[in-house]
């Protein structure tokens, strides 16, 4: 398979053909699935790469190094990685901008640890952006879209997750925020531990989880309640998981996956209620497809408006 394809196809700007056709590649052997992982796991980790706000001269000889790294790695893409990483991380810290900014594009995710050794998830369509000066005085990132975060403990330095509308406070523990810019919807679902969660609207207001609860703001307003389904958080292993969730809601979450514009004017589709799960490297053809035996109606896909019709 051309790694070009597959490097677009992970960016999420290939064609429904192209998509079957890696499909049916993959399909054809265990080593061809192995090597469309291999090559997933190597483009998240150079996207991670990327940082904003660099100079001119920076950019220049970031790019030159990136295309060294894609070029070898087809000779040794694992050992390569590996000193890519540790050689780039190096430089950064030598020569540090302000920010750091890391980006995940459509249809990926990626596991991250930040410097005080916080592990994190990053889902389809998230950018987190943290200052060089992190974990001098205070740990903060600023998230737009999805992450889950197993923070480090360190009761000296609080741990801030700020977002578009609200901000998630913590010292130590696990959770899931999901806050994508101009979604109108900031929600933290607490596993283990315990968050205050505030919105910047309300200054003064602090909502404290425990564990197994989940806080959603929404149209103006916060509801707490408990968490009762855990299949949502499955993005972590590439799937879009889902449990008598109508049409209408499933579709959104594709939305959220593929950053494609999915328009539904079938209204008795959208009350159809599903229950299953899709990987994410599936694509949207290919779920739609599945989907038709359960669920009457067409489709079709609009490339130059990067959209999808359904009727």
């Amino acid at each position: 398979m051309d790694k070009e394809i597959l490097y677009r196809f992970f960016e999420g700007t290939t064609s429904a053909a192209e998509e079957e056709a890696i499909r049916q590649w993959m399909e054809t052997s265990p080593e061809n699935t192995a090597s469309f992982f291999r090559e997933s796991r190597f483009h998240d980790s150079l996207v991670l790469l990327e940082q904003d706000g660099r100079k001119d001269n920076k950019v220049h000889k970031t790019n030159r190094f990136r295309r060294i790294v894609i070029e070898y790695s087809r000779i040794a893409a694992a050992v390569l990685l590996t000193l890519a990483l540790t050689y780039w991380l190096t430089m950064e810290r030598e020569d540090a901008s302000s920010m750091y900014t890391l980006t995940v594009p459509a249809g990926q995710r990626a596991n991250i640890s930040l410097p005080d050794g916080t592990n994190l998830w990053l889902n389809a369509r998230t950018t987190l952006r943290y200052a060089s000066s992190f974990n001098r005085k205070e740990r903060r990132v600023f998230l737009d879209g999805e992450a889950y975060f197993d923070v480090s403990p360190n009761a000296k330095k609080r741990f801030i997750v700020d977002t578009e509308m609200g901000e998630v406070e913590v010292t130590g523990t696990g959770f899931n925020v999901e806050a994508y810019t101009g979604s109108g919807m900031f929600e933290t679902s607490l596993l283990k531990g315990r968050v205050d969660v505030k919105i910047k609207d309300i200054p003064d207001q602090t909502t404290r989880l425990m564990p197994d609860q989940k806080a959603l703001w929404k149209d103006g307003k916060m509801t707490v309640e408990a968490i009762t389904d855990y299949s949502k958080f499955s993005w972590r292993d590439g799937l879009i998981s889902f449990r008598e969730m109508s049409f209408a809601d499933l579709m959104k979450e594709i939305e959220k996956c593929y950053g494609m514009k999915i328009v539904l004017n079938n209204k008795q589709a959208a009350e159809h209620i599903l229950s299953g799960k899709f990987r994410h490297t599936d694509g949207i053809d290919y779920i739609l497809r599945v989907l038709q035996r359960d669920v009457r109606f067409s489709y079709s896909r609009d490339d130059e408006n990067n959209s999808y019709q359904i009727e």
